[in-house]
Parts: structure tokens; C-alpha cells; sequence
């Protein structure tokens, strides 16, 4: 199977590069990138192994990184075991940059910052900063202020860790919550949709070992707020 074909079988989920060891992919908002309890069948993951079982020669697909099922933008794959142990470790040691524009509500000040807590999870899957380094995982998210509108700012938001929720929690917890983000105090949805899109993920390659990036606008939605 072509990567047309896959375009015309996943309309909502863009093939953005693929060769023997990696493939990276264009989420679209509200789509799983795993099974989790409730949904097995609709995810990245299970697009992405159907067509991969498709073609003549049959490829395996393994998860590298998330993106949360409300958010969209860049993700990556990989095809061998290798490829993937070798893609997670940049991730765990920060290597693998990751950027990400958000619509937040109110004016954000100041221009830049950097937030970091530690982030730990309650009962009702509710992500939270706890002082105790012992109950939560590290979390170091960096800002900065792209334009601010009368009620929402346009923010750029670079990963130094990789944690669930983080950059809603990070963002809510500054009294800026994500437009569309009920979970986490946002009060306006306007979009219908969490404004948060990761445009730019590098890393290098697992075979190889060259430098490689990737780019994808953030939706023109988010200019209407």
C-alpha cells in the first residue's frame, strides 16, 4: 500500500515520512494514539497496523511517544524494536525536541518562562504538580508568548520532559488553562476542539544516526480565538 492509498484509508490521520525503520504521522484532535480500556479499534496505533499488515511485505509497528487524544500534530513510529528503544531513549534523555503552539485563556505574562513541578496523578485520572518529589515525576515545561489577543494568548511551548498532561497542567496551574480544556478549568470552547498542536518534533535518526525534523502548521481554527 502507497502512502495515497493510506491517505485515502485514514483521512484524518496524514502520513507525514516514512522509510524502513521510521513513520511519522500528523494526529488529528480526538483520535487515541493507543488502545486504552474503553477504545481499542480506533487509534493511530491500529491505523497505523493495518497498514502496515497491507502491504506486500508485511511491517510491525511499535509506539515511541503520545499525544494526548484531545490534542493533535506530530507523532512518531517505529518499525523495528530497535528503532524504537533507540527513538525512546533521546526522548528520556531530552534529546528529542518537541514543540508545541497553544491557545490559552487570558494575557500571559511574561514573554518567556519555564514551569517545573513535580506531576502525579489521582483516583479519577486527574493529573497534579505535588511539592513531594517522591509522589510525582519531574516536569520542566518552557514558554513563550507568540501574541496576545484582548481575551486568549497564542503561546509556543517546548518539552523538556514528556509527562501526561503536562503542558495543560503547567498552563492551568498559571491561570491559563488551554481554550477548550473543561478538564482543567478552561471555561470557553469556541473550536469545539483543545487548542493544542505539536508543530515540530526532531530527533535523530535510529538508523542512521542524522539529525532529522519535522514541521506541521497548527490549525487555522486557532487563529479565529
Amino acid at each position: 500500500m502507497d502512502s495515497s492509498a493510506f491517505v485515502k484509508q485514514n483521512d484524518r490521520l496524514e502520513l507525514i515520512f516514512e522509510d524502513e525503520s521510521v513513520i511519522v504521522v500528523d494526529k488529528p484532535a480526538g483520535l487515541l494514539t493507543m488502545a486504552t480500556e474503553t477504545e481499542r479499534s480506533h487509534t493511530a496505533y491500529a491505523a497505523l497496523r493495518a497498514y502496515a499488515n497491507n502491504k506486500k511485505n508485511a511491517e510491525k509497528i511499535f509506539i515511541v511517544h503520545r499525544l494526548d487524544r484531545e490534542a493533535s500534530g506530530l507523532l512518531v513510529f517505529a518499525k523495528t524494536v530497535e528503532a524504537k528503544e533507540r527513538l525512546q531513549d533521546q526522548f528520556k534523555d531530552h534529546s528529542a525536541g518537541r514543540r508545541y503552539v497553544a491557545v490559552v485563556e487570558g494575557k500571559v505574562t511574561p514573554d518567556d518562562f519555564t514551569v517545573r513541578s513535580y506531576l502525579a496523578e489521582n483516583a479519577a485520572f486527574r493529573v497534579y504538580s505535588t511539592r513531594k518529589r517522591g509522589q510525582g515525576k519531574l516536569a520542566v515545561t518552557h514558554v513563550r508568548v507568540v501574541k496576545r489577543n484582548p481575551k486568549t494568548t497564542i503561546v509556543e511551548v517546548r518539552l523538556e520532559t514528556g509527562r501526561k498532561h503536562q503542558i495543560r497542567v503547567h498552563l492551568a496551574e498559571r491561570g491559563h488553562p488551554v481554550v477548550g480544556d473543561k478538564a482543567y478549568g478552561g471555561r470557553s470552547n469556541p473550536i469545539r476542539r483543545l487548542a493544542l498542536h505539536a508543530v515540530h518534533l526532531a530527533f535523530r535518526h535510529p538508523v542512521t544516526g542524522k539529525p532529522v525534523q519535522f514541521e506541521s502548521r497548527y490549525p487555522k481554527s486557532f487563529n479565529a480565538l
